[in-house]
């Protein structure tokens, strides 16, 4: 069981920057792809970015490209995402996710994801 804890989000004004950190509890965090996902209330999970279990492939959500950067450092088992240009439609609960399946044509997928974290809000303020 792939434990998740979210940090660094909070309050930003729109145009700002956060930086968000997902650590895991698995001995194994190397071996797993990752994802960002984020929702917004009354909308349904979105899908942010993702990055492969050796993070030589990104993806992310067209309207999130050349704003938002994925990365990971598996020595101390913790993904980043950072977020630049954060407009106020951005508020929403962002959680990370993780699986060991291949997510090459469906990262974009919740249901790839097997473990989730419990989110962190992100308000983005006009």
């Amino acid at each position: 069981q792939v434990q998740l804890v979210e940090s660094g989000g909070g309050l930003v004004q729109a145009g700002g920057s956060l930086r968000l950190s997902c650590a895991a509890s698995e001995r194994t965090f190397s071996n797993y792809n990752m994802g960002w996902f984020r929702q917004a209330p009354g909308k349904e999970r979105e899908f942010v970015a993702a990055i492969s279990w050796i993070g030589g492939s990104t993806y992310y959500a067209d309207s999130m490209k050349g704003r938002f950067t994925i990365s990971r450092d598996n020595a101390k088992k913790t993904v980043y995402l950072q977020m630049n240009s954060l407009k106020p439609e951005e508020t929403a609960v962002y959680y990370c996710a993780a699986t060991r399946s291949l997510i090459t044509g469906s990262y974009y997928h919740a249901k790839t994801y097997d473990y989730w974290g419990q989110g962190t809000q992100v308000t983005v303020s006009s």
